[in-house]
C-alpha cells in the first residue's frame, strides 16, 4: 500500500475515477434491492447512481485532457487510509433507514476524505485538484438532496417508513419474538422438573442445556420451513429460522445458567428471578411492538408462564 501523498497527480485522478465507479455500483445495487419493497426510494438511488456515472464520465474527461487515454488501474485498497466501503450484499435484507443513512456517509466520508487530503498535500497542484474533488462531492450532495425531495415528497416516505416497520415487524421481532417466548416458557417444566425431581444444581443444569438447545434447534426449522416468504414478504426463510432458534435458545438458557452455581436454593432463587425477568420482557415487547394492550400482554405471558412452571415444580416433587 502506498500513502496518498506518494500519489502523482495522474494516479489520484485514477483513484477518484475508480471511487466514482465503485460508489455508482453501490447505489446500483441498493436501488435493484430496494426495488421490488419500496420503488419511490429505489428510484432516488437508481438517480443517484446516474449522477456518479456522470461525475466519473467528467473526471475521465479531464483525465484525457492532462494525460492521455490510458487510465492506470489505482483502487481504494491500493492507498494507505483511503475510504473502504462495505459491500451491499453484506446488509442484505436491507432496511431502508439503514441504507439511507449508507448513502449519507459515503457522501460525507468522500466529502471529508479530499478536504484532508488536500489539507496535507504539499503539492500546490495536488491540493487544487483534491479541492475540486471534494467541491464537487458537495455539489453532488446537495443534488442528492435534490432528487429525495423530487422522488419522495412527505406521503410517500411516511408510506416507506411504514412498510419498512412492518417488515422488520414480520422479519425479525416477530419470529425473534415467537422464539423466546417459546425457550423462556417451554423449558422451565423440564428445567425445574429435574431441578425438584433431584435436589441437584449439575443435573438441572444438563437438562436444561440439553432442552434449550433442542427446543432452540427445532424451533429454527419450524420458522424456516414454514413460509418461504415469497408470498407473505417475511423475507428469507433461513433467516428467519436462525432469528427464532436463536432467540429460543437465549430464553432458555437466561435461566438455565444460575444451576451452574453449586449451591442448590441460592441457583433456584436466582433461576426464579431471572424467569420473572425474561416474561416481563416478553410482555414488554408484546405491548412495544406488537400493539397487545400492557395488562393483557403481561396476564397471559405471566399466566403462561406459571402455569408452565407449576407443571415442572409438581412432575419434579412427585
Amino acid at each position: 500500500m502506498r500513502n496518498l501523498s506518494d500519489l502523482s497527480e495522474k494516479e489520484i485522478l485514477a483513484l477518484a475515477i475508480a471511487s466514482e465507479e465503485e460508489d455508482g455500483r453501490v447505489y446500483a445495487d441498493i436501488a435493484e434491492g430496494l426495488r421490488e419493497d419500496y420503488p419511490a426510494s429505489a428510484r432516488v438511488f437508481s438517480e443517484m447512481a446516474g449522477e456518479e456515472n456522470e461525475h466519473r464520465r467528467e473526471l475521465i474527461e479531464l483525465f484525457r485532457q492532462k494525460f492521455g487515454e490510458h487510465i492506470p488501474l489505482v483502487r481504494r485498497q491500493d492507498v494507505r487510509g483511503f475510504i473502504q466501503r462495505r459491500p451491499v450484499w453484506q446488509i442484505r435484507p436491507m432496511a431502508l433507514e439503514t441504507v439511507r443513512k449508507l448513502a449519507e456517509t459515503m457522501e460525507y466520508e468522500t466529502v471529508r476524505f479530499y478536504r484532508q487530503a488536500a489539507s496535507r498535500s504539499e503539492d500546490a497542484s495536488i491540493r487544487k485538484l483534491l479541492g475540486d474533488l471534494a467541491a464537487a462531492e458537495v455539489a453532488h450532495e446537495r443534488r442528492a438532496d435534490q432528487l429525495i425531495a423530487e422522488n419522495l415528497p412527505k406521503d410517500v416516505r411516511e408510506q416507506e417508513d411504514e412498510a419498512s416497520r412492518r417488515m422488520f415487524l414480520l422479519r425479525v421481532v416477530q419470529p425473534g419474538l415467537a422464539g423466546l417466548m417459546d425457550g423462556s416458557v417451554s423449558t422451565l417444566a423440564p428445567l425445574f422438573a429435574a431441578a425438584f425431581a433431584t435436589g441437584r444444581s449439575w443435573d438441572a443444569f444438563v437438562v436444561g442445556l440439553a432442552a434449550s438447545i433442542g427446543a432452540g434447534i427445532s424451533m429454527g426449522f419450524a420458522e424456516a420451513l414454514s413460509d418461504n416468504g415469497s408470498l407473505t414478504g417475511r423475507g428469507a426463510p433461513w433467516v428467519r429460522g436462525g432469528i427464532c432458534g436463536l432467540m429460543t435458545t437465549i430464553g432458555g438458557i437466561g435461566h438455565t445458567l444460575p444451576f451452574l452455581i453449586p449451591d442448590f436454593w441460592t441457583a433456584m432463587t436466582i433461576a426464579f428471578v431471572v424467569v420473572v425477568v425474561e416474561l416481563a420482557a416478553i410482555s414488554w415487547i408484546r405491548w412495544k411492538y406488537m400493539d397487545t394492550p400492557p395488562l393483557s400482554a403481561a396476564f397471559q405471558v405471566m399466566f403462561g408462564g406459571a402455569l408452565v412452571f407449576a407443571t415442572g415444580i409438581l412432575i419434579g416433587s412427585s
